[in-house]
């Protein structure tokens, strides 16, 4: 058993978790009689909890051991899993899902164990292959999830979710050594907890801005106390003794700069996410759909998935050899090339899969950037804390991405109209690229962190892109 490919599954079994539920919201929305704003917390309240814990599990695991924590994180992802699954209505489901989000710290934790445990020359390609892991299980938890909801029941969505965390837990358990590592520290508790109401406040605002008016003063005024609430969280660590982040380390340029262009890429990845899907299944007779099932928009989005297997491990290799920089930067702009293309070239499937290819190219190589850019510029006993900031910061990003693609194609549906414009759709991807672009230029202005780059694997090919010997965990 390898270690790679345990860390592999314990990832993939949170990344599928982020979409997966997408093709089942209208099933929800008619069991559960609510709206769209109701459900919303379906997915919002994932992600807010994912925000919320990932640092919090990644700043415990570099203090009680890192595979510790991440058995912790997948049992309770398991069970959080296991209550929506069983839930009865949408606030169990919602209760499960916030549980689910705890599985947030799995990345941070996945990627301190390999930074610990790893090979020198083997850090970048399978740092690079695990973020690419969240991606790709992006992207194929719209195919399961379509793949679920056209044969089964939602509820099976849970329940897959569960399945893969608990084997990954024992695997990890019985296979992954504990990581040597340990820093000494207390839990802010006091910071959790505003952080909490900081990030709470404002996505609860964006999530019903569609009800309420993106420029209303009740829509507004939250946005506004939650940034307030972060900044006096800001203010309140710098005078905490053991502070739950240390704000000078996420202050630094390498450190600052690239949490910035993380959140504009997924904001980018999370439109492109949510449209292609609504896209392709709207019927004929909108002039722009294509009348496909859940199944085969998921069968849609399948090559992009399957290509940020292979765009991961590459991002590993170009940033060992020139600096992570470079491909934060490629990905960022290539990706932005991609949805340009998909905003005025959506005309057949055929187009949709060749221009989401491209995008999600840039993804893939963008997202294994950027927690190696974290690791260079942060000392190795802060890796979980800086890491799990990182991780923080793309969920923000791709709620952000989510939200206001939905705001954009709900305000072009007419009067007495079921379904957005296709001129919606294409406003909507040109947003998402246009942040994408914008985080592939800001990424090019990331200054040196000073530390070494890794040196570049031996091996070039299958080699640094699957499991290797060397990773075993057979101790």
């Amino acid at each position: 058993m390898h270690s790679l490919l345990i860390l592999g599954v314990a990832a993939l079994s949170f990344a599928l978790a982020q979409t997966t539920l997408i093709p089942a919201l209208a099933e929800l929305m008619e069991e559960f009689h609510t709206d769209a704003t109701g459900i919303a917390w379906v997915l919002t309240g994932y992600l807010i909890s994912a925000a919320i814990f990932t640092p919090i599990f990644g700043r415990l695991g570099d203090m009680f051991g890192k595979r510790r924590l991440l058995v912790i994180a997948l049992f309770t992802f398991a069970g959080g899993s296991a209550v929506s699954a069983l839930g009865d209505s949408v606030a169990m489901i919602v209760a499960g899902r916030i549980l689910q989000g705890v599985g947030g710290g799995i990345f941070p934790l996945c990627f301190g164990i390999i930074r610990d445990e790893f090979p020198p020359e083997r850090v970048s390609a399978s740092i690079g292959l695990m973020s690419a892991t969240l991606g790709i299980g992006g992207g194929l938890g719209l195919i399961i999830g379509g793949l679920i909801v056209d044969h089964a029941s939602y509820h099976w969505i849970f329940w897959l979710g569960g399945a893969m965390a608990v084997v990954a837990a024992i695997a990890a358990m019985l296979f992954v050594p504990e990581s040597p590592n340990r820093t000494p520290a207390k839990i802010d508790f006091r910071g959790a907890a505003v952080l909490a109401v900081g990030l709470s406040v404002p996505m609860y605002a964006i999530s019903e801005a569609n009800k309420w008016g993106w420029t209303s003063a009740k829509t507004i005024g939250l946005v506004a106390g939650g940034l307030a609430v972060i900044a006096f969280w800001v203010w309140l660590q710098k005078r905490t003794d053991e502070p739950l982040a240390d704000v000078s380390l996420l202050a630094e340029p390498t450190v600052a700069m690239t949490n910035f262009a993380t959140l504009l890429i997924g904001f980018g990845m999370f439109a492109s996410f949510i449209l292609i899907p609504q896209l392709v299944e709207a019927p004929d007779s909108t002039g722009y759909g294509f009348g496909y099932s859940a199944t085969q928009a998921g069968l849609v989005m399948l090559p992009a998935a399957l290509m940020m297997l292979f765009a991961g491990p590459l991002s590993g290799r170009l940033g060992a050899r020139y600096g992570n920089k470079l491909p934060l930067a490629l990905g960022g702009l290539i990706s932005g090339v991609g949805l340009v293309g998909l905003g005025l070239d959506h005309g057949s499937s055929l187009s949709i899969v060749l221009w989401n290819i491209l995008s999600s190219t840039g993804v893939g190589l963008a997202y294994a950037a950027m927690p190696n850019l974290i690791m260079e510029a942060v000392p190795v006993e802060r890796t979980g804390e800086a890491t799990g900031f990182n991780a923080l910061i793309r969920s923000v990003g791709s709620s952000l991405g989510s939200q206001v693609t939905a705001s954009i194609l709900t305000a072009t549906i007419v009067a007495g109209a079921t379904f957005p414009t296709s001129n919606g759709f294409k406003v909507a991807f040109l947003v998402g690229a246009g942040v994408s672009l914008f985080a592939g230029l800001l990424s090019l202005l990331i200054p040196s962190s000073g530390h070494r780059h890794l040196p570049v694997a031996e091996e070039i090919g299958a080699a640094t892109i699957l499991p290797d010997p060397a990773l075993a965990a057979d101790e």
